[in-house]
């Protein structure tokens, strides 16, 4: 019967939790090399890497998804698609955009880089 003091317990367990997190990052890092792809994530403590994405998916679950039930996979894939296409890139006014929707901010850069 092991006489393992609490202490002793405890670091065992923390030293197996960083292990498992080392293998976890070292197999995550394998998978982005093996299909050619590049981490987004910067360098520890930025709490901007995923803004704009938080940032959408907020808006998503308030202006769209929130309090809805799906019956289906497909019925909730259609919804979402529709207010990307057909509201958030077309209609919905963006701050970040002079208050215009993505569709018109686009149309007047690109017509502003055939007048130069």
């Amino acid at each position: 019967m092991s006489t393992m003091t609490l202490n002793e317990s405890l670091r065992t367990q923390i030293s197996e939790l960083v292990a498992s997190h080392r293998v976890a990052r070292v197999r995550r890092q394998d998978f982005l090399k093996a299909n050619n792809l590049k981490c987004s994530m910067s360098r520890r403590g930025n709490c901007h890497d995923n803004a704009v994405a938080e940032s959408f998916f907020q808006l998503l679950k308030r202006e769209r998804i929130k309090r809805k039930i799906y019956s289906t996979r497909e019925l909730a894939k259609q919804d979402v698609f529709d207010y990307i296409e057909m509201f958030y890139n077309s209609v919905r006014k963006h701050g970040s955009n002079a208050m215009l929707s993505s569709v018109e901010y686009e149309r007047r850069y690109f017509a502003q880089l055939g007048t130069v």
